[in-house]
């Protein structure tokens, strides 16, 4: 006779052979790095972080398990915890596998892959929790020999006697290891030490992917799912007037249509549903339908609109300070030389390589079971149970792989997973709805567009002195105080000893939703400061480089990577023939970089040849992966600057797919040469860092070739004439 027994994966964990390590990771950010509580879905507060929260499991196979609570979108953070995991435990890295963390606010504490502060924020819980096992092994032999732990060591995944050299492997010793009480005050190793961080290990998730065994949100089907795509208003804030589902419902494989209401507090327009036995069938049945939309006050509103007002509230005199240094105002209206601009950016979606998905299936007896690409599965899995009227424990989750995020699977961008619970509550099984491209880009929560208007002053040398920013821009983060400190970033936070310094922030929304977008507010105000850096320096008669390196005399490790960025490009001396370059710094996510573009300009074309690249990530994790993320970012910020842009007309936007909204493709990427700052500082961000930089950095460089400057992106032919 046999019986079944419901084990939960953490009581299953905790009671196995073997040791199993739980630790707290307690999350010490600062204030402008924290997560902010109103992006949360539904208010919901971030979870206590006082419990267990992240896990190492020894097995007696010898197996080593890491359990890494951020998502993975191919950026690397599962590698990179993982090694510093396993640098502190002493363990044999072929024998190291990685498994997502199960979504449990108790033990994990706020599940989000954000901000690229995936890596600082584990940086010392991580390899406190490493020592900790490492120890209790320790512990665990010494006993077992009858020894002193002191002379013991661990090393490649077994504990050593330093006297006689006995061995004993890790899964020999891991059962006994974890009955031992946790030590407190573990000693961490010393750089010099390192033998895994900071070495170019194989990333632990490439063989699943080359052979089709990682699960994407797309690879999900559940038996019996229905799958499902969406009809929403073209214009946004519109909803239905009328439905005529007759046609659809007789396209072959169609089994419903049903109307969905929308969510407004989170931005989810609300549409109608067509449900089928495959997505095929389904987008067929939604070309079938006859819909007539209510398209409300906006259906007039067109980039143009949104332009004059930007400049409306930019000079409305009404701004709120972001920051402040000396007396901007005074200092402009008695210099002899003065400089003015307005720049601006349009709209961006994300373009991620998989299009929005989610299944969910409601099951009708208080349960519900999600697969989501997402990162940020506490905040999906409460959306979830907030849609069904669940608690959030009643949800089974499974996070998967994202093809892509980008900000857009982030948190406060979760409208697919609002659509799906919705869906699911009207269906009898699991239900998928899959985005098709247009309703990714059509549909998107974007990049704010902006508008900025610039004025600056030299010393009587000619040097840059003053420097005063009005910023324009829909809130994405609404503070009491007026400043949006999202979309000021990159600005407020200026690296330049200016001494007299004003950054407005003016609040100027449209009926376009947005929110994150890989850097935000550094996306554009770095392409901003950058640009009108150089007008300043080229007003001056003076060198940007040389401009750069005298006001950044008290932030010395960006000054480092522009020397280095500088020597390494060839700075001061000829450059190939046709060609010409363009500098850009940033101070962003922890990181420093520095980017010098060369390019030319033929016949209104511009080619961007090569961009040399210093960085300094603080001590670096896996320099492989620090270089895949810097010239991705560099691909993708290229792309913001000579190809895509979101228009908007008739108050719906007018891109649909990449043939309208174009990216950087192989023939036209540069030539990126990476030089990487060494450094024992603690780690800073890498996935946002580069992409803010290459605008300003290419743009620069088009003065150069061609004495036009670009005030707005992406770069046009017709700036160029």
């Amino acid at each position: 006779m046999s019986r079944s027994v419901n084990v939960s994966r953490r009581d299953f964990l905790t009671t196995s052979s073997g040791l199993v390590l739980g630790f707290l990771l307690k999350r010490r950010v600062t204030e402008a790095q924290e997560v902010p509580r109103a992006l949360l879905a539904g208010g919901i507060d971030p979870p206590p972080s006082h419990k267990p929260n992240a896990y190492i499991r020894i097995g007696t196979d010898e197996s080593v398990t890491f359990f890494i609570p951020r998502s993975e979108m191919g950026q690397g953070p599962t590698t990179g915890c993982s090694q510093m995991l396993a640098e502190e435990l002493g363990c044999d890295w072929s024998k190291v596998r990685m498994e997502i963390a199960p979504v449990d606010p108790e033990s994990y504490g706020l599940q989000t892959t954000v901000g690229s502060l995936a890596t600082r924020t584990t940086w010392v819980p991580l390899r406190q929790a490493g020592a900790e096992a490492r120890e209790m092994l320790i512990a665990a032999a010494a006993q077992q020999w009858n020894v002193s732990a002191s002379q013991c060591k661990a090393e490649n995944g077994f504990v050593i006697n330093t006297t006689n050299n006995q061995r004993l492997s890790f899964g020999t010793i891991a059962d006994k290891a974890s009955k031992l009480p946790v030590p407190q005050n573990v000693q961490l190793k010393d750089p010099t030490q390192y033998t895994i961080i900071g070495k170019p290990v194989k990333r632990l998730d490439t063989r699943d992917k080359i052979t089709i065994r990682t699960q994407y949100g797309l690879d999900v089907r559940p038996d019996g799912v229905v799958y499902a795509v969406m009809e929403r208003c073209p214009v946004f804030g519109g909803k239905v007037a009328s439905l005529d589902a007759a046609d659809a419902r007789k396209v072959p494989g169609v089994r419903d249509v049903i109307q969905i209401t929308g969510w407004e507090q989170y931005q989810m327009p609300g549409g109608v549903a067509v449900l089928a036995d495959n997505t095929w069938s389904a987008i067929q049945g939604r070309k079938a339908l006859k819909v007539t939309w209510d398209e409300g006050g906006n259906r007039g509103v067109t980039s143009a609109s949104i332009r004059q007002m930007f400049m409306e509230k930019a000079t409305d005199g009404n701004g709120a300070i972001a920051n402040k240094r000396g007396d901007a105002d005074a200092a402009l209206s008695r210099a002899a030389q003065k400089v003015e601009a307005v720049y601006e950016v349009p709209f961006f979606a994300h373009a991620a390589m998989e299009p929005m998905n989610c299944t969910v299936h409601a099951k009708g007896d208080g349960t519900a079971e999600a697969w989501v690409s997402t990162q940020s599965p506490t905040t999906a899995r409460a959306v979830v149970a907030q849609v069904l009227g669940l608690t959030p424990e009643k949800v089974a989750f499974h996070t998967l792989f994202c093809g892509g995020g980008f900000g857009r699977r982030g948190e406060g961008e979760l409208s697919y997973v609002f659509e799906a619970a919705e869906i699911a509550k009207r269906v009898k099984g699991p239900v998928k709805l899959t985005f098709t491209r247009e309703d990714d880009m059509q549909h998107d929560m974007y990049r704010p567009a902006a508008l900025i208007q610039l004025a600056g002053a030299l010393d009587a040398q000619g040097w840059p002195a003053v420097f005063k920013a009005s910023l324009a821009c829909p809130v994405i983060l609404k503070m009491p105080n007026g400043v949006d400190p999202i979309n000021v970033v990159g600005l407020a936070d200026l690296p330049y000893a200016f001494s007299d310094f004003l950054a407005e922030f003016h609040e100027a929304n449209t009926h376009v939703p947005v929110s994150f977008w890989r850097a935000p507010g550094a996306a554009h105000n770095t392409y901003f400061a950058e640009c009108f850096f150089d007008e300043l320096c080229a007003a001056g008669g003076k060198d940007p480089v040389e401009s750069r390196q005298r006001l950044l005399a008290n932030a010395p490790r960006l000054r480092n990577c522009l020397n280095v960025a500088a020597e390494k490009a060839g700075w001061g001396t000829p450059a190939p023939a046709g060609r010409f370059r363009g500098v850009a710094v940033s101070d962003h996510i922890g990181s420093f970089n520095a980017q010098v573009a060369e390019v030319s300009v033929t016949n209104g074309r511009v080619k961007v040849h090569k961009v040399v690249v210093a960085f300094d990530a603080g001590q670096v994790i896996n320099p492989n992966i620090l270089r895949q993320q810097i010239e991705g970012g560099v691909i993708y910020g290229l792309s913001a600057t000579l190809k895509g842009a979101i228009h908007i007309d008739r108050g719906r936007v007018v891109e649909a797919n990449f043939n309208t909204m174009d990216m950087i493709r192989i023939d036209e990427a540069p030539e990126i040469e990476v030089h990487i700052m060494p450094s024992t500082e603690k780690p800073g961000g890498v996935g946002e860092a580069t992409n803010p930089v290459i605008g300003p950095a290419v743009v620069n460089a088009i003065f150069a070739a061609t004495g036009k400057r670009i005030r707005a992106l992406p770069v046009k032919p017709s700036d160029l004439a």
